[in-house]
């Protein structure tokens, strides 16, 4: 396992967004989520799957890796990727996979200096059509970056807080929520804030004995604390994504916002839907965008 990072990015306490979060919804969510994985192996067990697929995506995009990303290599990632799994492929069979690999080579670009971090990620987006369609492609991005490199990226996908529709974890936490439910809250989905929310969170949890795999931690508890908000009141944008979790299953959300339940592990299917329907099998190169081509060519 690992050690809590010392490394790590750090927001200037002049630049630093003021956060109002509650210390008795985040031990409510932490006592929850301690719980519930006990039930399924325990939150350990938790903490190194999601150590495998960060794994996964910096064998994958590390240091300069990504402009030899493969087609496969590239679905094999997006499968752990709830919100983009079930409609990227689609853009990919309009658009191909090389268009994908350039956007994601600008993303990674520099990843090393954080300063660029909103500027790379706002790029990529921009790249998309801005539409509902296209929703995902801010968590392509964000769980790219921060799997990649979770020590240096803070998780800053729309589940964790979207600013326009003031919805997300954040909000779950904010200490004057239950005052005002609707409310906007005032912080913006930018790097400051999601670094500063880390921070937070990482000292909550390191006041409550967890010193090790901090990154991943609070990317158990924010999932956990959503799922919470899908169970009561479910989440518009993602609902088609939560459809037909087992009601008995207390971590099935907080799995599936993670990506935990993307493979079948006797079949090796995913979640990942192909443009034909099917559902994508692990390492598989038939009916991918590029295979399509080359049939279609012959």
């Amino acid at each position: 396992m690992r050690a809590a990072a010392t490394h790590l990015p750090k927001v200037s306490a002049s630049a630093a967004p003021v956060l109002d979060l509650s210390g008795p919804k985040l031990r409510h969510g932490f006592e929850s989520l301690v719980e519930c994985a006990e039930a399924t192996g325990g939150i350990e067990r938790y903490v190194g799957a999601l150590a495998l697929k960060a794994s996964l995506f910096e064998e994958r995009l590390g240091n300069g890796r990504v402009g030899a990303l493969t087609e496969v290599g590239f679905y094999d990632l997006a499968s752990f990727i709830t919100p983009a799994r079930r409609r990227i492929a689609a853009w990919l069979g309009l658009n191909g996979f090389a268009a994908m690999r350039a956007r994601l080579v600008a993303l990674l670009e520099g990843w090393s200096d954080v300063a660029t971090t909103d500027r790379r990620l706002q790029a990529f987006v921009a790249s998309f059509p801005i539409d509902r369609e296209h929703r995902w492609a801010r968590d392509l991005a964000a769980e790219t970056l921060h799997f990649t490199a979770p020590d240096r990226y803070p998780l800053m996908t729309r589940w964790m807080w979207d600013q326009r529709v003031n919805s997300g974890v954040l909000r779950e936490i904010w200490h004057s929520a239950d005052a005002d439910p609707g409310g906007a809250i005032m912080a913006n989905d930018d790097f400051a804030t999601f670094l500063t929310l880390r921070e937070e969170l990482e000292g909550f949890l390191q006041g409550n004995g967890v010193f090790r795999d901090l990154p991943f931690y609070v990317d158990l508890l924010c999932a956990h604390v959503y799922a919470g908000y899908i169970n009561d009141k479910g989440g518009q944008y993602l609902r088609a994504d939560f459809c037909g979790n087992p009601r008995d299953d207390s971590m099935a959300h907080t799995r599936r916002l993670l990506g935990l339940d993307a493979v079948d592990a006797e079949s090796g299917r995913t979640r990942l839907k192909l443009i034909d329907g099917e559902a994508y099998v692990l390492g598989e190169t038939r009916r991918l965008s590029s295979q399509r081509s080359a049939d279609a060519d012959s």
